[in-house]
């Protein structure tokens, strides 16, 4: 990557943001914002999560439950997904983006108020669970294409990492809220994010009206909406090779994440089925808020983790190895936790693997992945974008899901099949990641544009 201006040309702000990543003059501001608005929605999310564990785990088969609701929520993105489509080509950004946020924010206060239901009460936890499986790809796919939307390939090389930051700090500090307010009522802490989901609107038009006034002093027309090739979302991806590479790499891992979730899910439960019937449950926990308390802890180390690595390891991988180091190291931190699991299968070890798996997910492997669409059109970004952030996502679930019913419940086997298994889904992730990045350097030099990476 090139350097960054001399320092009397960037703020006193920029300069210290240095020490992240490259940060050239003028750039801070909106940086800053947009972090911030990741490190809200990010937050809000690692608020709403534990609460989506506990309700759904506490059920009778609840980890069964969990998997085959990925099926549920696919058929829903069905619908979601081409409704979003037709939205987001009728409306200008800042209308989608805002729209869509302050929607999910009502949803919470509704939940909240169904929470008082003795009648809905008990079905609240695969109510939530697949609503959550519907917003968390949503919005926050919603929010990353609006970065992609503002910054250009060589911008967002720099940006995103610091725009990572946010995502990673907020993680964590959701995570340590939910240990803060460990005991308290679930349902009020809905609320809560909810409030937080109002500011993430709220900061994301004041971004859009900052790039508004930046491009009417450089006498740029402002975005319009995203235009219609034809097809919609889906037939977007479908005709496009890249996108098609990106939906299959997508599912893939997806669906080696989710067996791991089954994995943990399914010791931990056990682990809490054994501590209630010893009576061993610590003073004024039940089973559930047992299972919160383990969920707040994992989600803190591996946020805790995240931020580190966002903040002094993704910005240096990227610019010294560029993607085709940086896209490759999740997988096999993957495959060597797979491998180690299927020898010893117990929740010690396989809660150390995952938290080393979600720590470089949410941080070096998240970041990467949203500087693949940095070269794509307008259209893909916010439309093809949300079609694989969300169905193709949740694909990989069913998938899991399926794996579940095949080998948990009707083979039973047990949490070793799952991680062999893994271990040979890994490979083929490998191999799409290669495939993902050859069409990549074709479309870069299509554009005219040289990888960055090359120059180190």
């Amino acid at each position: 990557m090139t350097e960054g201006p001399p320092d009397d040309q960037r703020s006193l702000i920029e300069r210290a943001l240095g020490l992240v990543t490259d940060v050239r003059a003028g750039e801070g501001g909106t940086a800053l914002l947009m972090s911030l608005n990741l490190f809200l929605l990010l937050g809000a999310y690692y608020v709403i999560k534990p609460i989506r564990e506990a309700l759904i785990l506490a059920m009778a088969s609840g980890a069964q439950y969990k998997s085959y609701m990925s099926g549920v929520i696919a058929i829903g993105l069905l619908f979601a997904v081409p409704a979003y489509s037709a939205f987001a080509k009728r409306v200008p950004r800042n209308r989608l983006v805002v729209s869509v946020t302050l929607f999910f924010a009502s949803n919470l206060v509704l939940f909240y108020l169904a929470s008082l239901s003795d009648t809905i009460r008990p079905w609240l936890g695969l109510l939530f669970f697949f609503w959550v499986g519907i917003f968390n790809m949503m919005v926050v796919a919603q929010l990353w294409a609006f970065a992609n939307d503002i910054y250009d390939e060589a911008a967002g090389e720099r940006i995103f990492p610091l725009i990572g930051v946010g995502a990673s700090v907020g993680s964590l500090a959701g995570s340590i809220y939910g240990i803060a307010t460990r005991g308290a009522n679930v349902y009020v802490m809905m609320l809560a994010a909810a409030g937080m989901l109002v500011v993430v609107a709220v900061l994301s038009q004041v971004v859009h009206r900052r790039e508004v006034e930046r491009e009417a002093r450089a006498d740029t027309p402002p975005p319009p909406p995203p235009k219609d090739s034809g097809g919609g979302a889906f037939g977007l991806v479908f005709k496009t090779p890249y996108l098609l590479l990106i939906a299959i790499f997508t599912a893939l891992f997806t669906l080696v994440n989710t067996n791991g979730e089954f994995m943990v899910g399914t010791l931990v439960s056990d682990w809490a089925s054994q501590v209630e019937a010893a009576g061993e449950l610590p003073a004024g926990m039940d089973k559930r808020s047992f299972i919160k308390a383990f969920f707040d802890e994992f989600y803190f180390w591996v946020n805790g983790a995240g931020v580190f690595l966002q903040l002094f390891v993704v910005s240096r991988v990227v610019k010294y190895g560029g993607l085709r180091i940086a896209f490759f190291i999740l997988p096999v931190v993957a495959l060597l936790d797979a491998t180690l699991v299927s020898i010893v299968p117990i929740l010690a070890i396989l809660r150390i693997g995952k938290i080393a798996e979600n720590s470089l997910d949410y941080s070096l492997n998240n970041t990467v992945r949203n500087m693949l669409w940095l070269p794509t059109t307008r259209e893909m970004k916010y439309r093809a974008k949300q079609a694989i952030d969300s169905f193709f996502v949740r694909m990989g679930d069913v998938g899991s899901a399926l794996f579940v019913f095949l080998m948990a419940d009707l083979a039973g086997f047990g949490v070793r099949a799952f991680a062999i298994t893994n271990a040979v889904m890994i490979v083929g992730w490998i191999a799409v990641a290669w495939m993902i990045l050859k069409q990549r350097t074709a479309m870069l030099e299509a554009q005219g544009i040289q990888e960055e990476a090359d120059a180190h």
